[in-house]
């Protein structure tokens, strides 16, 4: 199984990014997806998180509103579509998949993780 992360890149405060995860190796269509973020000199935080069916979603305080998580099962692709970027945004995101159907809010419970892609939001 491996996750690929791309769509990173440097914006400036207020621009958006897409960002994209592909899982190859087996079907995810049925499991939680999250996305992960971790800066400089700060442990890794959880951005989004979207169960198996889709219908339950759970953001961060810190991005409701501006970031918005998604998943084509066809594909086996999930995004993070992040609006209204601020500095404070800036991290290496990860992708992640969990064997849990459930959307799980700690990093522990997912057992795939894609290598990351470097967002830099400058002001």
């Amino acid at each position: 199984v491996q996750l690929q992360a791309s769509g990173g890149g440097l914006v400036q405060a207020g621009d958006s990014l897409r960002l994209s995860c592909a899982a190859s190796g087996r079907n995810f269509s049925r499991n939680a997806v999250g996305w992960f973020r971790q800066s400089p000199g700060k442990e890794r935080e959880l951005v989004a998180t979207m169960s198996g069916g889709g219908g339950l979603i759970w953001y961060a305080d810190a991005v409701k509103g501006r970031f918005t998580i998604s998943r084509d099962s066809a594909k086996n692709i999930e995004y993070l579509q992040m609006n209204s970027l601020k500095p404070e945004d800036t991290a290496i995101y990860y992708c992640a998949r969990s064997e849990r159907s459930l959307a799980p809010t700690t990093s522990r419970l997912y057992e795939y993780w894609g290598k990351g892609t470097l967002v830099t939001v400058s002001s």
